[in-house]
């Protein structure tokens, strides 16, 4: 049995030979590793290798306080009979330990095979984002010069600034994917990311600001328009902003969400709810709504993994198969959800390129890559005026959704007072308070300003976090209830 043809194998792109020239793979390993795996039986079998090396520096109050660096490499080993899994890692990526840990997930996931090894096909990777330079080969002087320029610009921007702290996180992830199925891919994937927190203060009170961005890039992307001085400067504002805010008034209004980052919003309110594996399992508060209207219909939610250099994209997800753009919600009627290779398999559809996984100690599940909602027609300024009395929310802070009922709990950490079609005074203590699937039907303006935020996302679900990006133009939305202490 042979899954890797020769003819296949001899062409293969740098970031495999890694795996077989500097990790001592070989293709014959793989596909001793394979045939273990599925020795018990089962319908699908995948070797996950991968290897990281990481920076992270940070300093307060203009000191440096931490300072790491990180190697991690291993594999972790599935097999999937029915709706069973079997998943068992090594950091040790010798023949024997390979091999033991294959038989350990045979053995969890036994029963019958149902389908034979069908041979090697290359998957093609595009290159969504630069490999060449990346942070974790940069000098950790230049890391440690970004941060300082942040520590001083949000200091200079205001006295009332009295606590600063900045950090940049860098890392290389190399993956190599071999699976039953005969997917044979890899990839090598950048990720940076600076961050900025402040607190500002004055005789009446205290305020927190915090900013930040990246993506799949180069150090170099810091030195342009997203750099230190620019995230200091918005973390700085922030804060100074909420010193003079009044309370946020309670009730039920409309709100107007800012472009980009109140995206976070749809994610968790909407996007979990997409996901396959809820949606198998009937879960979630969209199970079993295909083809039906769940949202104005001015409403088309995305998700696209193949935008260039975006903090949650991919060239192929982590069992190999190539990212795209799924949509989600078309003019407000549900289209399809986002799946992973088990899930698409029991549903009878195709994998959406949404496998994802926080490291090779865990097994993919279906998750989001970039998500955000499509422009309307609408100006952002005649939505703000369309408003009588209502919340504007620029910019959001932590929240919570329950996925099997849709409802939401969203704390604002910028948001202002719109009173007869003007922003006027910022409020603090804001909560926007709601259900996903109701409160996308009361979406009345969708604004043509379309953006994604800074890339700072990270979402979490199961135990396992992994980057991603979110977004939005500028909505209005007729009804919202609204937390608040003010009046």
């Amino acid at each position: 049995m042979t899954l890797f043809p020769a003819e296949q194998i001899t062409d293969r792109p740098d970031h495999k030979r890694y795996f077989i020239e500097k990790l001592g793979l070989s293709e014959r390993l793989m596909e001793r590793c394979l045939g273990e795996a599925l020795s018990a039986g089962g319908d699908y079998a995948d070797l996950y290798f991968e290897s990281v090396t990481s920076t992270s520096l940070g300093i307060d109050e203009s000191l440096v306080k931490t300072a790491s660096q990180g190697i991690s490499v291993g594999c972790g080993i599935r097999v999937v009979s029915g709706e069973r899994t079997g998943f068992a890692f090594t950091d040790d990526l010798s023949s024997e330990r390979l091999l033991r840990a294959a038989r350990t997930a045979a053995l969890i996931a036994s029963g019958p095979a149902k389908e034979r090894v069908s041979g090697f096909s290359h998957v093609d990777t595009p290159s969504l984002y630069p490999v060449a330079g990346v942070g974790s080969d940069a000098e950790i002087a230049a890391k440690l010069a970004l941060i300082q320029r942040a520590d001083k610009a949000a200091r200079d921007f205001d006295p009332r600034i009295v606590q600063v702290r900045a950090g940049i996180n860098d890392e290389l992830r190399r993956i190599l994917v071999a699976a039953s199925d005969g997917t044979y891919a890899s990839d090598t994937q950048p990720l940076a990311r600076l961050n900025v927190f402040v607190i500002a203060k004055d005789s009446q009170s205290t305020a927190r600001g915090t900013s930040g961005g990246g993506g799949r890039v180069t150090l170099d992307f810091f030195e342009g328009h997203k750099s230190p001085e620019h995230f200091a400067r918005e973390a700085a504002r922030t804060a100074i902003l909420q010193l003079g805010a009044v309370e946020a008034p309670a009730g039920e209004m409309e709100v107007v969400l800012g472009p980009g980052w109140p995206g976070v919003l749809l994610h968790e309110a909407v996007g979990h709810g997409l996901e396959a594996d809820f949606n198998r399992k009937k879960t979630s508060a969209f199970a079993g709504l295909i083809g039906q209207q769940v949202a104005s219909s001015k409403v088309t939610v995305v998700d696209n993994g193949t935008i260039a250099n975006r903090r949650g994209s991919l060239n192929v997800d982590d069992e190999g198969t190539p990212t795209r753009e799924t949509v989600l919600i078309e003019n407000g009627i549900l289209k399809g959800f986002l799946s992973d290779k088990l899930n698409a398999r029991l549903m009878g559809g195709a994998s959406t390129g949404s496998g994802r996984r926080e490291s090779y100690h865990h097994i993919p599940m279906p998750r989001m890559t970039n998500t955000y909602m499509l422009n309307g027609d609408d100006m952002p300024e005649d939505i703000i005026k369309s408003v009588k009395r209502g919340l504007y929310a620029v910019n959001f802070g932590g929240g919570q959704v329950d996925i099997t009922n849709g409802k939401f709990v969203f704390s604002a950490s910028e948001a202002y007072l719109i009173e007869d079609g003007r922003v006027t005074r910022p409020v603090k203590g804001a909560t926007l308070i709601g259900n996903g699937p109701e409160a996308l039907k009361y979406v009345s303006m969708v604004g043509n300003d379309l953006a994604l935020d800074e890339g700072i996302g990270t979402c979490g679900k199961a135990g396992q976090s992994v980057p991603v990006g979110v977004g939005m133009p500028t909505i209005k939305l007729d009804r919202m209830t609204v937390g608040g202490t003010g009046q």
